[in-house]
């Protein structure tokens, strides 16, 4: 594995840290104290200079209008942009719409390409994913009451989800419910494309979390499929797939994350160290700094984030070496390790800062309470932990644990 940077990826990377700095950090004390949508005029002109700068949707196919970056390539992008929250929307690079272009990429038809894909990276519209249900476990997707009643020519959709994260202002849904109950339960779920305006199609809520209600792209919403009728021709990909294109999407959806994850990890770090230096504690003039307790904090920050950062870049190595399926270990290691290493250095920072480090005159208490989530959603980390284990034990002797 070589860890060298292409020059291009280096000039990319550059514009990239210096347009977060400039442009996108010194938005967030308004990000902070306002509805999204009085931002997105702001952003739209940011996103101009964005394409203006041939920077427009990194990891996006070429042939749909965007960079066509590699995994790897993406995982380094996302690090960078991972700085301010504002970072990956503005460049066209967020979830959840990253992921469900990959799988229009993969599995769409050429009508749904037209329809769907061309608009969603070109940023036209935006869209969500509606898997998430809210009495069954979030980590099995197997899992599902959701149900979608082939009647005719059109499926009609029943259900509820929530966590359907950036649904309120899209365009589209792409939903996992049960087309076959009696097939295998790794074969029972399909996808299927759902405009948001079909009748049937209610969104509920945008859930508070954290004590904060987002609107537009920081939403997560609840929503009540009720008789949701679509027709056939918006299954994505083949009758019963749904989990296999669930696990081609969640693969290196994790990557993205926990590269975004890294970036929160520097700039709270950043913070960290400006404010250990600057903040005075004595009357000599003595700061943060001098403290040991703070220097073990730094010096053990510093390891952990550079820990994980290698760990990510390895895991998306592997995936682009050998595919997503023989990477799960892998796979599986980053997203519990690396999202703890996000919660451990935020609560370092947290601390420094004192008082104000609970308050929004920094981004670190905004990172805190949405970035808890981090290691809940794509698979608790309890469940990635018993999954790597038994991976680990079934190498010695080939027998499964059970």
């Amino acid at each position: 594995m070589d860890f060298n940077q292409s020059e291009k990826m280096q000039t990319i990377i550059g514009m990239m840290d210096e347009f977060v700095e400039k442009e996108l950090i010194p938005l967030e004390p308004l990000f902070l104290t306002r509805p999204f949508t009085e931002l997105l005029p702001v952003i739209k002109e940011k996103q101009k200079m964005v394409r203006q700068m041939e920077l427009w949707a990194p990891c996006h196919p070429k042939e749909y209008g965007g960079m066509g970056l590699s995994l790897t390539e993406h995982a380094l992008v996302s690090e960078s942009l991972g700085r301010s929250p504002l970072g990956h929307f503005t460049f066209w690079a967020q979830a959840p719409d990253v992921g469900n272009i990959e799988i229009l990429h993969m599995f769409g038809t050429d009508a749904q390409k037209e329809k769907y894909l061309h608009p969603l990276v070109n940023g036209d519209i935006r869209s969500c994913f509606s898997m998430t249900e809210v009495n069954l476990a979030g980590s099995n997707p197997v899992m599902m009451d959701t149900t979608a009643v082939r009647d005719g020519d059109d499926y009609i959709i029943n259900g509820q989800k929530w966590y359907t994260s950036s649904a309120d202002g899209a365009k589209f849904a792409i939903v996992m419910a049960k087309t076959d109950p009696e097939a295998d339960r790794y074969r029972q779920a399909s996808m299927i494309i759902v405009p948001c305006d079909t009748p049937g199609f209610n969104l509920v809520r945008n859930i508070p979390v954290m004590g904060h209600t987002g609107d537009d792209y920081f939403s997560h919403a609840e929503i009540l499929y009720q008789n949701c009728r679509v027709p056939k021709e918006n299954l994505l990909g083949p009758a019963g797939g749904g989990f296999a294109i669930a696990q081609e999407r969640l693969g290196p959806g994790r990557i993205h994350h926990c590269m975004r994850w890294i970036g929160i990890c520097n700039r709270a770090f950043d913070l960290m160290c400006a404010r250990a230096r600057d903040r005075v504690i004595s009357p000599d003039g003595r700061t943060l700094a001098t403290k040991q307790i703070i220097q073990a904090w730094i010096a053990e920050c510093a390891a952990e984030i550079q820990a994980a950062r290698l760990m990510v870049l390895h895991a998306a190595w592997r995936i682009e070496q050998e595919g997503a399926k023989a990477a799960r270990k892998e796979i599986s290691l980053i997203k519990f390790k690396v999202a703890n290493v996000m919660q451990m250095v935020l609560d370092c920072a947290l601390q420094v800062h004192g008082g104000l480090g609970m308050t929004d005159d920094t981004i670190i208490a905004f990172f805190f309470r949405h970035e808890r989530a981090a290691r809940i959603y794509d698979g608790a980390d309890e469940v990635h932990k018993v999954a790597v284990a038994k991976q680990i034990l079934r190498g010695y002797d080939g027998r499964p644990v059970k």
